[in-house]
């Protein structure tokens, strides 16, 4: 019958009786315990693995935060993570949609300087990514402004609200002195700007690449009775204002036939930070790194090659993965696996079996340690009286004696009785009932 019992039991919880001794009761839970815990490692393994799909706030259409989106999503996609991309009107816009959870926005491109006296929390930085210079433009048919303070006056376009070019030209002009009647600002987008400041509307506009598109700072370039400011005090912008970089445009940059510009122009400017909100997957903060390199590391007009993305901290702290990526890049099992998802896969069990592992191999080689310990303790306890009984029987005696003696070795045969050990401990236990046996056949003799 017992053997029968033993054939329907789990082959752990019979191993568990057999080996230590233990109740089918507790033998099954402690098997269980361990299927719970394997349980849970196997959910956390389901549960841990990265989105499928992320959003990104960019920025208006033709914008270079609109491209480099449109980049990143076709390098995404072919690790199978869908971006969808949601239009801005620039950093600003940006920042707020990143801050709202409820927005439900992961990541997305905010220029330097802008939040400097926003609430930040909650969003971390994957580093800089590119340049981001200020162009202003001018109505002169020949250079004749080389500092913003001779834009007192005149109708100056500083860019629709939302966007960084508004939030820095404003900073710019507070530092001259500018901040209002009799200069009027004009608040108007890249496109509206431009035309406006060609059909002499306005006197001047101040454009960047998270809200202007390409195409019209190419066209604001080559239109004549229009300069680009050149800012001769670049060294002393970036001074007062630690988030801005100093840019040098070389003589014909712009267009060599037409020699565009006429001579060399220095631009001040901040970068760019790939901000995502905090909780975003490691994983996928590493992909997107990779992702990064690919579309910034390029050499341009406005960079050397592999300079970004750089872990240059402004003002949203470098995440911890992205310092880590930074330091030794993407861990082997990741470079070493073609497909990103598998890679993922493989990380997170060793990331879930490594540790238990390591709790439960060391676990199993105590506790047969432990039992065994145990069993010594109780064995101990009924050798020590038996031990003193003998010496006892080799000295005097009385009857009496002799029968208080016997009846504490009744006592012991009791307790022997009721041990309750494993077959591996048959033996000391046999040998112990042989010993209480021998203790009774010498008071016995006496």
């Amino acid at each position: 019958m017992d053997a029968i019992k033993a054939r329907k039991r789990l082959p752990l919880v019979a191993m568990l009786i057999e080996t230590f001794g233990f109740s089918p009761a507790l033998a099954s839970a402690v098997a269980l315990f361990f299927a719970f815990v394997c349980l849970l490692a196997v959910v956390w393994v389901v549960r841990s693995a990265p989105p499928h799909k992320l959003v990104m706030t960019s920025g208006p259409e033709g914008s270079s935060f609109q491209r480099w989106a449109g980049a990143y999503q076709k390098a995404l996609a072919k690790h199978g993570v869908a971006l969808e991309i949601r239009p801005s009107s620039g950093s600003l816009d940006n920042l707020r949609r990143l801050r709202a959870a409820a927005e439900g926005v992961d990541i997305g491109f905010v220029a330097g300087g802008i939040s400097k006296d926003e609430n930040v929390n909650g969003l971390v930085s994957l580093g800089s990514v590119a340049y981001q210079p200020i162009w202003v433009f001018y109505r002169s048919p020949v250079p004749t402004i080389n500092r913003l303070s001779q834009l007192a006056g005149q109708r100056v376009a500083i860019g629709a609200p939302g966007s960084g070019t508004r939030s820095l030209a404003l900073t710019l002009l507070q530092a001259n002195g500018i901040t209002g009647a009799p200069t009027t600002f004009v608040d108007l987008d890249s496109g509206a700007a431009a035309a406006a400041l060609l059909q002499g509307k306005l006197d001047a506009v101040f454009l960047m690449g998270d809200s202007a598109a390409l195409q019209t700072l190419r066209d604001l370039e080559h239109a004549p009775d229009v300069q680009l400011f050149n800012f001769i005090q670049a060294d002393a912008y970036v001074r007062r204002n630690a988030f801005l970089n100093k840019i040098a445009l070389p003589t014909g940059s712009l267009d060599l036939a037409k020699n565009l510009p006429a001579q060399d122009i220095l631009l001040v400017g901040p970068t760019v930070e790939f901000v995502a909100r905090e909780g975003l997957h490691s994983a996928l903060s590493d992909l997107l790194l990779d992702v990064a390199r690919e579309v910034h590391g390029k050499a341009n007009l406005l960079q050397k090659r592999g300079e970004f993305p750089a872990p240059l901290e402004h003002e949203f702290p470098l995440s911890d993965d992205a310092q880590s990526y930074y330091k030794s890049g993407r861990s082997w099992l990741y470079r070493s696996i073609g497909s990103f998802w598998v890679a993922s896969l493989l990380n997170r069990i060793l990331v879930a079996v490594v540790p238990l592992a390591l709790v439960i191999i060391p676990a199993i080689r105590l506790l047969p340690t432990a039992y065994r310990f145990n069993i010594q303790l109780k064995f101990y306890r009924c050798y020590r009286p038996l031990q003193r009984l003998e010496r006892e029987s080799f000295g005097p005696l009385t009857a009496g004696r002799v029968q208080e003696l016997l009846l504490e070795l009744d006592e012991i045969e009791k307790a022997v009785s009721r041990l309750k050990v494993p077959a591996s401990f048959a033996e000391r236990f046999y040998s112990l009932r042989s010993y209480v046996h021998f203790v009774r056949e010498r008071l016995k003799a006496r």
